[in-house]
């Protein structure tokens, strides 16, 4: 993974791919003020250099039954290097966690969980959450709406080129 500088139509591209994955080339070079061959040799080097991570699309959980979100607290009773590696890990293979982060005070990851209902997000807690190795406990923080879903970080077009 090598740095480029970023000049503004880079801030420029990465906002506008950021807001829309699927924005043909062609729109892409257009709102960023460039010629169609030179905006793709742009986002492939953004690609290579590591700001662009990938692309998805956006899904809609309760269309697929996933009703429930819950943000679980999570203690461990250990934080060695290897058993923080060894949660990770674990974390990694359920596919109900969809987010994990390891974070500095009195919680060593906060998880976000999706279920159908409370139930199977109770199944998962007592079967897997709980049981897991290392775990001391687990608070759960049912969410009840969510008013901001906004992905990636925040982008100024008109920063300052990077020297």
């Amino acid at each position: 993974m090598r740095r480029i500088k970023l000049d503004r139509i880079d801030r420029r591209i990465l906002r506008d791919l950021q807001e829309d994955g699927r924005m043909t080339n062609v729109e892409l070079a257009k709102r960023a003020g460039i010629s169609a061959p030179p905006c793709l040799r742009r986002v492939r080097a953004l690609e290579d250099a590591g700001y662009i991570k990938g692309y998805h699309a956006s899904i809609e959980p309760d269309a697929l039954g996933y009703g429930v979100t819950v943000f679980a607290h999570v203690g461990l009773v250990s934080q060695a290097e290897g058993d923080l590696k060894a949660f990770e890990d674990l974390v990694g293979t359920w596919p109900e966690v969809r987010e994990a982060h390891m974070l500095a005070g009195e919680t060593d990851f906060l998880l976000k969980v999706v279920a159908t209902d409370w139930d199977s997000y109770h199944k998962f807690l007592t079967t897997k959450l709980t049981t897991a190795p290392n775990v001391s406990h687990v608070k759960s923080a049912l969410a009840i709406r969510s008013s901001k879903y906004a992905v990636g970080v925040p982008i100024d077009v008109d920063a300052v080129d990077e020297d």
